[in-house]
């Protein structure tokens, strides 16, 4: 039975939002696009590439799908290890305004209720589907409990205030530290399965 796997880059203050680009995600007034970048090194590299290896398939928001759905099918051959199992595998798409046929190979819409889509997903065969980004989709998952782990990059900064993964709600989701490492950057690769 697969599991839901929320792969993340955060900040100390648990900011998830535009990670990777200046103009990735302005709304609310968010100005620090791009934060994770410095932190990056071949550590968190490896790290990556191990997890979306390790995913039978993918499960995107639709921001975040067509960021990635508009640059690595024609990503460079320099970055085939992360292109490869993100092209090739099954990839499940949340969304109420996008439309079939998706543009990207092996994409395809969730069906009817958030919820019960995804518990659906849970009950096939097949290897763990990894949740990559999409704040909004991970933060409804975790509300209707079903995700089962972490895979955390915490950068050691602040950005005082931005999207987030973790519900508002006061409930308690207790989680297991799984394996933890530091980077050359100082940030922490975390992974955390439900307790």
């Amino acid at each position: 039975m697969p599991k839901i796997i929320a792969d993340e880059w955060m900040t100390l203050d648990g900011v998830v939002q535009a990670p990777g680009d200046p103009d990735e995600d302005r709304s609310g007034g968010f100005r620090h696009g791009g934060w994770h970048i410095p932190y990056f090194d071949d550590l968190s590299q490896e790290w990556v590439v191990e997890y979306l290896n390790e995913a039978g398939a993918f499960l995107f928001g639709r921001r975040t799908y067509e960021i990635l759905a508009g640059y690595w099918p024609n990503a460079s051959e320099e970055e085939r290890a992360v292109a490869e199992p993100l092209n090739t595998k099954p990839k499940h798409v949340a969304s109420t305004t996008l439309t079939e046929p998706l543009d990207w190979e092996g994409a395809s819409l969730l069906q009817g209720d958030l919820a019960e889509a995804v518990s659906a997903l849970k009950e096939e065969d097949g290897g763990d589907i990894h949740v990559i980004g999409s704040a909004e989709l991970v933060r409804a998952l975790l509300e209707h409990d079903l995700v089962d782990g972490l895979n955390l990059m915490i950068d050691p900064l602040a950005v005082g205030g931005g999207k987030s993964i973790f519900p508002d709600d006061g409930a308690l989701r207790p989680m297991r530290l799984v394996r933890s490492e530091v980077t050359t950057t100082g940030a922490i690769l975390a992974t955390y399965a439900r307790a």
